[in-house]
């Protein structure tokens, strides 16, 4: 007999390499990571070009989609398939029970008048309906990733997927139900479009609250907060929620440039203006118009070149660099700084008549250290962003990383995390592994013997909290309510340090 065909051998391998993540589901704390590697093995295995999967909550007053995700789907190609649920092939799989499989939605006759079959010209579509009785959810995978058809055996993939997921659905919605509850977002998220800021905790809802106040006004806006917090896309979330949406977001780092350069990045300058312009240079202004400008670090404009940002701000327009003809301009103007810009003021760094124009609407972003409870959402939304960008497979935080995540200390804040969740995964990844611990998040991390001595900032900073939390619990006999008031901590967040710096009792 001869051996199989290295097509037929990557088919098997995909195959079982999806059974096997399906299996490993029962021993998840967190399904969501394994979810999304199944549902790409799934929508792989079967030749299918995209893939979504959710579940319903048969005891929520509408029965409305609970949770869902989606795989090679664009955000609003997510938004597409949902908003067609309630008339569409999803709607008829859900009231019928069973699959259905088209090879074609368009020349169907079931499906053909469809407005969201129409509207989205869908073709080949598996929808295994997740249940017995009553439909708790749905797989749908849509699309060919190469010409032809789905097969039986496609459909059998998609089936056994919605089988093995039945058992699973009452947890994921006990989570979503559990989120919800907690989520002080969750009111915001339903009336603007701010999926790109992640988190659903007080101090995130306060900014996103402030922002889409000031979305549809079209005044200036100041972002402050410190760097690394998430001000630019807080940023893109009032241009997104504006009478702008439809026009260009521009964005100019006002500290990446040497001041000679800055202004004629930002005003633009005709050729020959000065020694770089060697031709005609739009400038960013000109190519926000319609749109959204948004100045970062907005504190570090030349003072020369403050005046011609508040002619524009008090004319709507500007004089481009070596131009005596002016240019209006109609744009919305959004800042951001991690500086305060009240002691630029006083120092004459910064003009107070120009501070007053852009903080029409100041707007706090908040630091990290007053986010903890999203530090878990956050990081997974990075892991995923990280693999994906990198072209890793699907990775999951395992318990350890996340309490040491939750214990760390984030000076650098979105940003440092950020820089930290992608070095694992690679380091994850590099080893063979699909679950990051602590070990590839703070790989040069001091051992509890050693001193800080040459280490970075952020290990010497780990090794003193560690000697700090593990001395005062030796004073005080381990009795965690006398440390936690001691140290001025919550008591779980005590316990998340003794666990993440793996802190036992002689």
């Amino acid at each position: 007999m001869s051996d199989p065909a290295p097509d037929e051998l990557g088919r098997m391998k995909r195959e079982r390499d999806l059974y096997r993540a399906l299996l490993e589901l029962g021993g998840q704390e967190r399904l969501e990571p394994l979810l999304e590697h199944a549902l790409a093995l799934v929508v792989d295995v079967t030749g299918a070009s995209q893939g979504y999967l959710e579940v319903r909550d048969a005891a929520s007053d509408d029965n409305a989609a609970t949770w869902w995700m989606g795989h090679a789907c664009s955000p609003a190609e997510v938004d597409e398939i949902r908003a067609s649920v309630s008339r569409g092939i999803i709607a008829e799989a859900l009231a019928s029970g069973r699959t259905i499989l088209t090879h074609s939605a368009l020349l169907d006759d079931r499906f053909r008048n469809r407005e969201s079959v129409r509207t989205r010209k869908i073709e080949a579509v598996i929808c295994a309906p997740i249940g017995g009785d009553v439909s708790r959810g749905v797989v749908y995978l849509q699309g060919r990733a190469a010409p032809g058809v789905f097969t039986d055996e496609a459909r059998e993939h998609a089936e056994a997927m919605a089988r093995h997921l039945a058992p699973f659905v009452e947890r994921l919605l006990e989570r979503a139900r559990s989120e919800r509850a907690g989520d002080a977002t969750r009111a915001l998220r339903s009336r603007y479009r701010v999926d790109e800021i992640v988190g659903r905790g007080h101090a995130i809802a306060q900014a996103l609250e402030q922002a889409m106040l000031a979305a549809p006004l079209d005044v200036s806006v100041l972002l402050t907060g410190p760097s690394g917090s998430g001000k630019s896309l807080l940023a893109r979330s009032i241009h997104a929620n504006s009478r702008r949406a439809a026009g260009p977001f521009v964005e100019l780092n006002c500290a990446a440039l040497p001041e000679t350069l800055l202004e004629s990045e930002l005003f633009g300058a005709p050729a020959g203006s000065h020694s770089e312009a060697r031709r005609n240079q739009a400038g960013k202004v000109a190519a926000a118009e319609g749109g959204t400008l948004f100045l970062d670090e907005v504190g570090e404009i030349p003072f020369a070149a403050q005046a011609k940002l508040l002619q524009l701000l008090q004319s709507k327009q500007y004089y481009p660099l070596g131009s005596p003809q002016p240019v209006l301009a109609d744009i919305r103007l959004i800042a951001a700084t991690n500086e305060d810009l009240r002691e630029a003021v006083k120092a004459r760094r910064f003009r107070e008549d120009l501070f007053y124009r852009l903080q029409v609407l100041p707007i706090r972003m908040p630091e990290l250290a007053e986010r903890r409870e999203d530090l878990p959402d956050l990081s997974t939304h990075l892991l995923d962003s990280a693999c994906r960008r990198n072209g890793l497979p699907s990775l999951r935080l395992g318990s350890a990383a996340l309490r040491a995540i939750q214990a760390g200390e984030w000076p650098g804040n979105v940003r440092e995390l950020e820089n930290a969740v992608q070095a694992a995964a690679i380091r994850a990844a590099g080893e063979g592994v699909d679950t990051i611990e602590p070990r590839h998040l703070f790989p040069t991390a001091a051992r509890p013997t050693e001193a800080p001595g040459e280490f970075s900032f952020r290990d010497a900073t780990r090794w003193f909290q560690r000697e700090l939390v593990e001395r005062t619990l030796r004073d005080h006999d381990w009795n965690i309510a006398e440390a936690a008031r001691r140290l001025g901590l919550a008591r779980s967040h005590v316990y998340n340090l003794i666990r993440a710096f793996e802190i036992g009792r002689e």
